[in-house]
Order: C-alpha cells, then structure tokens, then sequence
C-alpha cells in the first residue's frame, strides 16, 4: 500500500483486497496519522479489486475520526465490486464518493505532493 501526503491532504492506495487482514493494516496505518481540521483525507481504490465487510472497518474508523477533527475524507476510483459492498451497506450515502482524484480538485488548485512509506 501506498500513502501519501500532501500539503494538507493525505492520500492512501490500498491495493488489491481488503479483507481482514489489508484492513488492520489499513487501520493501523490511519490510526498512527492524527487528523487536522485542514486536511483532506483520500482514499483511491482504484487498485482494490475485492472488499469484504471487515475491509468496511477502517473505512468507517476514519470516517468517524476526520469527521472527530473536522476534516474531510474522499473515496474515490471506486471499483465496481468495491462500490456494490458501499451499496449494499448503504455506505455510499454516508461517504463522499468522487470518480477520480482529479474530480477532488475540480473546485480549487491545490495539489503539493509528498510521498512516505
């Protein structure tokens, strides 16, 4: 899995499944990054092929902690099996979901990039 970070927005490129096991990851990867009330928090799943339920956790957990600090947080490149899991849980209205990390930025210029791990 990639993370990135941006000036004000961090970036995560979970690959793959997301199951159990790539989720505690992925739990353990965002619970270790303390949320800021300017971030932007970007989920791109556009190399998760398969999500089961447990791959739901830390999405939610960091749902619940950018909404906690007052940031905002993204999926986007959501694949079609991915996005069935979000739909048949009724997630896909509780997160903002955008067709590309390009759509994110449609509004505003900001895009400064800093890659770790």
């Amino acid at each position: 899995m990639t993370l990135t970070q941006e000036h004000q927005v961090i970036l995560f490129k979970p690959e793959g499944r997301i199951d159990l096991q790539v989720g505690t990851v992925l739990s353990e990867q965002m619970a270790g990054l303390t949320p800021q009330p300017d971030q932007l928090w970007v989920i791109d799943l556009a190399e998760v092929e398969f999500m089961d339920s447990s791959g739901l956790v830390p999405l939610v957990q960091a749902l619940k902690a950018v909404r906690r600090s007052g940031c905002r947080l993204v999926l986007c490149n959501v694949q079609p099996p991915v996005r069935l899991v979000l739909e048949l849980t009724h997630l896909d209205s509780v997160f903002e979901i955008v067709n590309n990390y390009e759509d994110i930025f449609s509004h505003t210029n900001e895009k400064i990039m800093v890659t770790a791990g």
